[in-house]
């Protein structure tokens, strides 16, 4: 438990530090980067990066700053196998593919009974990230020999709305399914794990269970189940109609936000849409077990989206755990990073690994010292 704890750690902080954010952060769609729209340990870099001193950084400087500054290239790990870009929907669109993380046989790992599946959903607002940054998250519990890991690519909403996200990550879940004898994955133990709009998806996986208007038509598995085991929700909203009603640095219900370009308009002039969208929407009592992490200054995603959300399940009977970051930002834990990646592990244990001497509580952790 302990080495993959330490393991995540390393192995997320240099995904995350990996991706190209600049379509995330800027969440006004405006083309430029204030300082305040930074990461806080990138802000350090803002004045190197806006060479011509106007106060904001254009996407032409940060492509410069990049090519000055070339990001490091993940080292793939050597006690694991990589097969990328596996179609699920057997077409030749890039995004809906997945790539498997599998581990090398060794004294260590050298078992043939059938993996448990740890299965990653990037988030970016819907309209930006890659599935390639699940390695960073998955490699640590592939390296065990203990899991397999999936990482997950779905459409963006420059190429298609909602329900296209949803019904991309259920195609998947099915290929998983369809395919576990082939690659000695364990179709009944299949854990969702995402942050932010992958958050999201992963609660949608959830919640959403046989509701067939979100199960889609996608791919040829259409006889195998959708659904999970597992659901580890990092942050992601979970009431679309409510996140305008919180503190935020951005107007959730404006037309150019994340959540009404996912809906394919304005929030507010499409409610249905918002509910078909949200995971608290669809929660009854033979939903899986979740855990949600969130921290209390998400100045993106409110940190009362994932308290509603633990509190309808509690209400309906479903198992779920809150983690608390106090001073948490939107992905940013700081000093409680090691304890939110030991109870993500714990929760892993125990519904993957079956560990019996397994007991998850809602805990509140500091960000800072």
């Amino acid at each position: 438990m302990k080495s993959i704890s330490a393991l995540f750690l390393i192995s997320g902080s240099l995904s995350f530090c990996q991706q190209d954010q600049f379509e995330t952060w800027d969440l006004n769609k405006d083309g430029k980067l204030l300082k305040n729209e930074l990461p806080k340990p990138l802000q350090k870099n803002f004045a190197k990066v806006d060479t011509n001193h106007d106060g904001s950084i254009s996407k032409e400087e940060h492509k410069a700053f990049r090519s000055r500054n070339p990001r490091p290239q993940a080292k793939t790990p050597d006690n694991i196998i990589i097969s990328s870009d596996l179609s699920y929907a057997a077409n030749d669109n890039p995004r809906q593919t997945l790539d498997l993380y599998l581990p090398k046989l060794s004294e260590k790992t050298n078992t043939t009974n059938p993996l448990p599946v740890i299965v990653f959903i990037h988030g970016g607002a819907w309209r930006a990230g890659d599935k390639r940054s699940g390695l960073g998250r998955l490699a640590p519990f592939v390296a065990s020999g203990n899991y397999a890991g999936i990482s997950i690519g779905y459409r963006l909403t420059n190429e298609a709305q909602w329900p296209s996200q949803i019904h991309d990550c259920k195609a998947a879940i099915r290929w998983i399914r369809a395919n576990a004898k082939k690659h000695n994955l364990d179709p009944g133990k299949i854990a969702v794990w995402g942050s932010s709009a992958g958050g999201h998806l992963v609660a949608m996986l959830g919640t959403s269970g046989e509701v067939e208007a979100l199960e889609g038509k996608i791919g040829p598995h259409l006889d195998q189940s959708s659904r999970v085991d597992a659901v580890i929700n990092f942050f992601g909203p979970s009431e679309i109609l409510t996140m305008g009603d919180h503190p935020s640095s951005m107007d959730h219900n404006a037309p150019d936000s994340p959540e009404s370009i996912l809906l394919g308009g304005p929030v507010l002039e499409n409610k249905e849409q918002a509910r078909s969208a949200s995971p608290i929407s669809h929660v009854t009592k033979d939903d899986p077990p979740i855990l949600n992490v969130h921290g209390t200054a998400d100045r993106l995603v409110p940190y009362p989206q994932s308290v509603t959300f633990h509190q309808k399940l509690i209400a309906a009977g479903v198992s779920s755990n809150l983690i608390t970051i106090t001073e948490g930002g939107h992905g940013n834990f700081g000093h409680a990073t090691p304890q939110v990646n030991g109870v993500v592990s714990a929760f892993l244990s125990k519904y993957l690994l079956a560990d019996k001497s397994v007991h998850i509580t809602n805990q509140d952790f500091q960000a800072k010292p």
